[in-house]
């Protein structure tokens, strides 16, 4: 069987940005929160089957998988 593609999405907002990756196999992933000061804090999610519509209606965008690992890798 396959193995799912991980998906990232990505918000700028204000002062802090947020990056989420999500398994679309299981639904569960990593939100990290990007702080101006370069603090980033790493939380260990649960997605209900509605999270793409979620973000999309948050305005998340797609984004790259580097840079979510640079930043994880940084938490």
């Amino acid at each position: 069987m396959a193995k799912a593609i991980t998906q990232y999405f990505k918000r700028i907002f204000d002062d802090y940005q947020v990056l989420v990756q999500v398994n679309p196999e299981d639904f569960t992933g990593i939100e990290l929160i990007v702080h101006p000061d370069g603090k980033i804090e790493k939380t260990e999610m649960e997605f209900d089957e509605e999270i793409f519509e979620d973000l999309e209606e948050d305005e998340f965008q797609p984004c790259s998988p580097l840079e979510f690992q640079l930043l994880l890798a940084k938490a």
